[in-house]
């Protein structure tokens, strides 16, 4: 996060007399600012070169360049700056198009009122301050805007890649189950609760006296054959990792070759894998 930067007041004052330079210095120096001056319109910019300035005091009627000259040099490369013009009465309606057009903050005349001076000046710093926040947390904003631009460009691109991959896992699953449907082998999945969690196209018309049934979701006791069960039975007593039960006669005189595997070896399930391929006898 960008931090608030607390910046030195800071006060440029232009006139081309050193007496008047001087009283502004005495009446300023109270209020605790660093007080910079110069004796032109051109030694002044060359100082805004190199200090950061929050407030301009200049007088209007200088030699080679006059106050609002200076000034609105000053708005065009520094526009946030204060910019107060100091000069008599006399003057004030050659300043009033610089006014009108912001190169001027305040016109003050000579002589001045100290404390209406620096009320003024005082005025112009909290302005300028105000400002430099408000640009600061315009920079803030930006900076989580961006934030908020990359992270949910980094989420877009994590959610494609994970929609890739779940696309892809899909397909793949879509494939197995394809070929599990059409392996010339029964392959039946029963859970822990002796439900058929699993069974291929193969089993179901091994198994099932009825065209088009399915086993799974029924309860294997409730519908494999007696043979069968007791193969299992057998398979589970001698606690073996895998189970090979020979032959299994069942209905219709089919002679099956059967294999008991327990379910867990490549996932979170837990339960009986059999798989029954038809017997060749010798």
């Amino acid at each position: 996060m960008l931090e608030a930067t607390h910046t030195e007041r800071t006060v440029l004052v232009v006139d081309d007399e050193a007496n008047i330079t001087s009283a502004l210095k005495r009446t300023l120096r109270r209020d605790g600012y660093n007080i910079l001056t110069a004796n032109s319109g051109a030694e002044g910019l060359n100082l805004l070169t190199v200090h950061e300035v929050g407030v301009i005091i200049s007088d209007q009627r200088m030699p080679q360049m006059t106050g609002v000259e200076f000034l609105r040099k000053v708005k065009a490369l520094y526009p946030k700056t204060f910019r107060i013009v100091l000069s008599g009465y006399t003057e004030l309606e050659s300043v009033t198009s610089a006014i009108n057009e912001g190169a001027i903050y305040k016109f003050l005349t000579k002589p001045w009122d100290d404390e209406l001076l620096r009320k003024n000046i005082r005025e112009a710093f909290e302005f300028y301050e105000m400002e430099l926040e408000n640009q600061r947390l315009s920079k803030e904003l930006q900076h989580s805007h961006n934030e908020l631009v990359r992270l949910n460009q980094d989420l877009e691109r994590q959610v494609k890649q994970k929609t890739g991959e779940i696309v892809h896992n899909i397909n793949m699953l879509k494939i197995t189950q394809e070929i599990f449907e059409h392996l010339p082998v029964a392959i039946i999945g029963i859970d822990e609760h002796d439900m058929i969690a699993a069974s291929n196209r193969y089993a179901d018309q091994l198994l099932l006296s009825q065209p088009g049934g399915c086993l799974l979701g029924l309860q294997a006791n409730e519908c494999l054959p007696e043979t069968l069960l007791r193969a299992l039975q057998q398979a589970s007593s001698v606690n073996a990792a895998e189970f090979n039960g020979g032959v299994v006669h069942l209905e219709n005189d089919n002679v099956m070759h059967m294999w008991v595997n327990p379910m867990g070896g490549f996932s979170q399930s837990k339960g009986t894998i059999i798989v029954l391929s038809p017997f060749k006898g010798s």
